[in-house]
């Protein structure tokens, strides 16, 4: 088992509240006196269904890989595990590095890292530390509903913000608005920045796809309150479904009820699929939507990420979208004076090989938290010789109309095609750069 670099000996974790709490005194394949002062399972009424293996962490700050292109270089995460329990959730794959369940296992049994405050503050404290950006939110959800028992949030925060360590946080949860005032409080110190993520407005298919999380219009109540507590509050419109939830119909209306919140930004990624949650998700697949198996592995292919055509089209189809509704990035003084906060991406973009998904990424939408995108880009779509690439003369190929990887889509099945027409043209982007404020 890999829970060995959990081990503290010594320290007993005591209650953290919950009537009738159930312990055990370890997981399965742990004998208890190699974890007695160290880790206790605990189920308990108010949380049914859900058992939480508290655990005494050993490190709170996570180093990113230096080769990596994320925007920050430090990470914090008080759980592991998400009772969200969203089908797609790139993060599953990380509960088998502790030889759990990815599937339901991810979703049900959540590790509590009980000692997170006391350790970070250690290591805040450290002469060595730098006050680098630490995100939040970047693997499992920090709001997740362990966080209505365990209370880790504020003491992290109050931990960073007096240590003079800028911030951000990701969530689904609709417990960030419990902490509105004192993350309004903390912004006077520290450059705080706030990211809610909201992909799916279809009732039915949210409670499908991401049944342990808030609606999405109590997370949107989420990001109008921030706003109004004068907080920066980026949405995530992610991940978008092929074919479920990428129509222009769906994504107007998403990126409308957005921008009438006053999200400062918006960036939509489109579904990936990392081992854990590829399998988890095609399971779903199959026993929801069936006919739509074919087309998502053609798109998919081996790998974990939708075809470049496919990206680049919903790309295209995003950008007007944004503009139709005013959602452009804030000028480069406003904010630096507004101390926006880094953006946040999905944890698993790390190796340096991705970043060009993160590029692709970034090409629909404005990040909502302070990566200023800056140098050249389409906006009419033209290429930067002012020609259109879909017209004849321009020297390049028309747009593909296909949402797999071929031009004419999946051989045999006519309707993994886009109507002749529906793709808007798409000008080849200019390479940009990403700016940490």
């Amino acid at each position: 088992m890999r829970w060995d670099s959990q081990r503290v000996s010594g320290v007993t974790p005591g209650p953290h509240g919950g009537s009738g709490p159930v312990v055990t005194p370890s997981l399965p394949g742990l004998d208890a006196p190699a974890i007695r002062g160290l880790l206790r399972t605990v189920t308990t009424p108010e949380f049914a269904g859900i058992t939480f293996h508290e655990v005494m962490a050993r490190s709170a700050l996570n180093r990113v890989p230096g080769d990596s292109p994320m925007p920050f270089r430090w990470t914090v995460n008080p759980y592991r595990g998400c009772s969200h329990a969203c089908v797609y959730c790139f993060a599953r794959g990380t509960h088998s590095y502790l030889e759990l369940d990815t599937g339901a296992g991810f979703d049900s049994e959540i590790v509590v890292k009980t000692n997170l405050v006391e350790v970070l503050r250690r290591e805040l404290a450290r002469p060595s530390w730098n006050r680098e950006h630490v995100a939040m939110g970047t693997n499992t959800d920090p709001y997740q509903r362990a966080e209505g028992r365990y209370r880790l949030m504020p003491g992290v925060i109050r931990a960073l913000a007096t240590s003079g360590t800028p911030f951000s946080v990701l969530s689904k949860g609709g417990l960030l608005r419990r902490d509105l005032p004192l993350l309004q409080e903390v912004s006077a110190e520290v450059p705080v920045g706030l990211g809610m993520s909201i992909a799916i407005w279809d009732e039915a298919l949210h409670q499908s796809l991401e049944p342990g999380t808030p609606s999405p219009k109590a997370r949107l109540e989420v990001v109008r309150q921030a706003r109004e507590a004068g907080l920066p509050c980026g949405v995530f419109l992610a991940p978008v479904l092929p074919w479920l939830t990428d129509s222009d119909e769906h994504l107007d209306e998403a990126i409308g009820k957005l921008a009438r919140a006053g999200a400062t930004g918006v960036t939509v990624v489109p579904l990936h699929l990392r081992p854990g949650a590829r399998e988890w998700f095609f399971s779903w697949l199959q026993r929801e939507h069936p006919k739509l198996v074919r087309r998502y592995r053609e798109l998919y292919g081996s790998g974990a990420y939708a075809s470049k055509d496919y990206r680049r089209w919903l790309a295209a189809r995003v950008q007007p979208l944004l503009r139709r509704h005013g959602i452009v990035p804030p000028s480069p003084g406003a904010q630096e004076r507004d101390g926006h906060a880094t953006s946040l991406e999905p944890a698993d973009l790390r190796r340096s090989e991705r970043r060009e998904e993160i590029e692709g990424a970034l090409e629909g939408g404005q990040p909502g938290g302070g990566i200023r995108r800056i140098g050249p880009a389409a906006s009419d779509g033209r290429d930067s010789g002012g020609r259109d690439p879909g017209r004849p003369g321009s020297g390049r190929p028309a747009a593909a109309r296909s949402r797999g990887p071929g031009l004419n889509g999946i051989p045999g099945d006519p309707e993994s095609r886009y109507p002749e027409g529906s793709l808007p043209p798409i000008a080849e982007p200019e390479r940009e750069q990403l700016r940490l404020l």
